[in-house]
């Protein structure tokens, strides 16, 4: 079974900018995000990115606007020698649809865990918002609420 990070994406893994992220150009990695990824990697960690984008459900943005983000954040990881397992992400918006997989629901975490055999017991959550903190905690794993921007590195003590 593999043990996992999840990571929320704006605010934990690029800079929340108080305003939807849906351009490449916009999409800045926030300071010591990779060497905190780099200390996990080497405790046995794997990532997977679980991140709501209502902006496509408001018609703010689309899906390729989110592959083509997504693409270029997969290209950082990588070029951080930081592989990511996967990247899930809901299109909805609870001010316009319902739906289970927006988190602090937890439709993206179960198929994650599923797919990929994830070791609920060994694994974390770690987001900026009181909903990933949520999500996590439905899925039974550990959470970690990091304040946005910060570096990740203040908080990887907490991760055995």
């Amino acid at each position: 079974m593999r043990k996992v990070i999840f990571l929320d994406r704006d605010g934990v893994i690029n800079r929340e900018r108080g305003e939807y992220t849906f351009k490449v150009e916009d999409f800045k990695i926030v300071d010591g995000f990779f060497e905190a990824l780099k200390t996990l990697k080497n405790k046995g960690f794997e990532f997977i990115v679980i991140t709501n984008q209502g902006g496509i459900s408001k018609q703010l943005y689309n899906h390729n606007d989110v592959f083509n983000v997504h693409a270029y954040m997969q290209q950082v990881f990588k070029q951080a020698g930081i592989p990511l397992l996967a990247i899930y992400y809901c299109p909805h918006h609870s001010f316009i649809e319902k739906c289970i997989c927006r988190k602090p629901d937890s439709l993206m975490l179960e198929k994650a865990i599923a797919k990929y055999n994830v070791d609920i017991d060994k694994s974390y959550f770690i987001g900026d918002s009181r909903r990933d903190e949520l999500a996590g905690q439905k899925m039974g794993l550990k959470t970690i609420r990091v304040t946005a921007n910060e570096n990740l590195t203040n908080y990887i003590n907490q991760i055995t």
